[in-house]
């Protein structure tokens, strides 16, 4: 059975947690969660990298201890920390944790005193009024976790992007190899980049196609099969996400194609379009009485209907079919257009590799700068760096540059914004820097308009230059925080700042909406991978996919601007 990467994460990001709620040391708990995003951050597999011996302590977080753990993993599917764990603590404590607002200790406190150990029982609690009367939570407290767990038992099970690609880019390499098999698309959601995934869509043409779902619902990664037919078979993949596989012919592939990526409202628009002119449209093709009149790729299908090949990126009926049919599309964005990178971490503060090795693996990537934006004072759990040791950094990018040739080390830092709207390094210090990366990393649950209002008073300082991470969301474990996202674009376009995209799986934020708004106000944004490893520069690609589903072209992304054009459109 092989191991993922997603595996190795699922199984530390547990154990984390339950040790949490134990009260175990913060460094031991920290210390998993790190090596939970270090493997998630990996642009190779951690099995194959034992496969070939390599030293997995070389990894950013990974000791001795933690490279035993993961060899475990892999060599056995589980992890006896893990088991002995769930032992001694519930594990469905972990998931009363995934409820914004409850932490670990408020976890262990309602488990203790009210026999809180599951959502249900969580609910319970709170419509009896048991838990404001708890001493740390309160009226408030208990109104809150009762709105969260409706959203929570609305909400359908999805997964992180980055996650089911891993999933997926092992799927499409087995049916590619499969005889017989011709195309293999990945549709759905996972096409359109949405941020998470519901479930998986395969389509392929195959001259066999008994073989091939003979083959499919025998992967060594399937967990439980759904359903096995001639043309089409269902099966739940080990990581409990639901896989479905169609065989379709050559002559219905395009409208296929269409039809299973989706969105649903995108194709009910474009289905009325088709019966205005006579014709109906489904996923074997488009007809005009029963005559197939197109359906053998997706341009001959948009071209039907006087519509240019609409890319998967923007199919949620936002506008994008009004402006092909009057020639409007975007030209979105692509990765080879950006020339650097704007947000990057390293061991300076909480990243791994050294200046040094960051710019090499820029400038392997074809990049012409890299944006040094180290944390700074406010957060000492980053390491973050004061005046001085600022000073210092910036002193030996100079000394890089002098010696670097058709490549710049930008000067930046990540500054925290306080609570007041002041950012957390004196202007002095911050006047020396080429860019600031200005984020919110405390105070999360201060109110819509104070929230608002501490955000544009950093953006009167004009050092600010890049909102960081802007809604401060955590995918799948931290609600955005409270703001008046068009006030904070309005803000930003008077003051001349800028957003950015953060490419991080689990952040993707600026959300696809707010990017469109934000473009259709004028503003430039930045799309930054937030690396804090070398290998994580290689995350931009999420951060190219949330930008394309945000409607945005290169003239509106920063970092496509050579590196003259970038320095001046960042001064204010």
């Amino acid at each position: 059975m092989p191991i993922h990467n997603a595996d190795i994460q699922r199984m530390f990001l547990e154990l984390a947690d339950l040790l949490e709620i134990e009260g175990a040391s913060p460094f031991r708990v920290r210390a998993y969660r790190n090596a939970a995003r270090t493997v998630t951050g990996l642009p190779e597999s951690v099995s194959r990298m034992i496969e070939e011996q390599k030293d997995l302590t070389r990894l950013q977080g990974i000791g001795q201890d933690l490279a035993r753990k993961m060899e475990e993993i892999v060599q056995t599917g589980s992890l006896s920390a893990l088991e002995e764990a769930r032992k001694r603590v519930s594990p469905e404590l972990t998931t009363l944790m995934r409820i914004p607002g409850l932490g670990p200790r408020k976890v262990k406190v309602l488990h203790e005193k009210l026999g809180v150990t599951t959502p249900a029982d969580l609910k319970k609690a709170a419509e009896s009024g048991k838990i404001s009367a708890l001493s740390g939570f309160g009226q408030k407290t208990q109104e809150s976790i009762l709105l969260e767990l409706g959203r929570h038992e609305t909400e359908e099970k999805r997964f992180r992007l980055d996650t089911v690609e891993e999933v997926v880019s092992s799927l499409e390499a087995f049916l590619r190899s499969t005889a017989g098999v011709d195309q293999v698309t990945v549709a759905g959601s996972y096409r359109r980049r949405k941020e998470t995934v519901g479930d998986i869509d395969i389509l392929v043409t195959a001259a066999e196609p008994e073989e091939v779902m003979d083959r499919f619902v025998n992967h060594e990664d399937v967990a439980e099969m759904v359903a096995h037919g001639r043309t089409k078979s269902s099966v739940i993949q080990r990581m409990g996400i639901q896989v479905d596989l169609r065989v379709v012919p050559d002559e219905s592939y395009g409208a296929a194609l269409h039809y299973f990526t989706g969105s649903k409202a995108h194709n009910i628009a474009l289905r009325k379009l088709a019966l205005e002119r006579g014709y109906k449209i489904n996923e074997y093709g488009v007809f005009e009485n029963q005559t197939l009149l197109a359906g053998r790729t997706e341009e001959e299908v948009y071209a039907l209907l006087d519509l240019p090949l609409i890319p998967p990126e923007l199919r949620e009926d936002r506008g994008e079919v009004q402006a092909a049919g009057k020639g409007r599309l975007p030209r979105l964005i692509k990765k080879d257009q950006l020339k650097g990178d704007l947000h990057a971490h390293t061991n300076w503060t909480d990243g791994k590799d050294s200046l040094e090795e960051m710019a090499a693996a820029a400038k392997d990537l074809g990049y012409a700068y890299l944006a040094i934006t180290d944390h700074t004072q406010n957060l000492p759990m980053t390491h973050g760096q004061d005046p001085d040791r600022l000073l210092k950094q910036i002193e030996v990018i100079d000394r890089m540059n002098e010696k670097m040739q058709g490549f710049t080390l930008l000067k930046g830092a990540e500054v925290d914004i306080l609570e007041d709207g002041r950012l957390d390094l004196p202007d002095w210090i911050l006047k020396r820097l080429d860019l600031c990366v200005c984020s919110v990393h405390t105070r999360f649950n201060l109110s819509r308009q104070k929230q608002t209002e501490r955000i544009i008073r950093a953006m009167d300082n004009p050092n600010f230059t890049i909102l960081g991470h802007p809604s401060g969301r955590l995918i799948g474990s931290r609600s955005p925080y409270e703001v008046d996202m068009e006030r904070v674009l309005r803000a930003a376009r008077d003051r001349h700042c800028h957003l950015e995209i953060n490419s991080q799986p689990d952040r993707l934020d600026l959300s696809d909406q707010d990017c469109k708004a934000a473009k259709e106000l004028g503003l430039k944004m930045a799309i930054s991978s937030d690396a804090h490893r070398a290998a994580g520069l290689r995350n931009i690609r999420y951060g190219i996919g949330q930008a394309r589903r945000g409607w945005l072209e290169a003239d509106d992304v920063l970092n496509t601007l050579p590196l003259e054009g970038l320095l001046k459109m960042l001064r204010r």
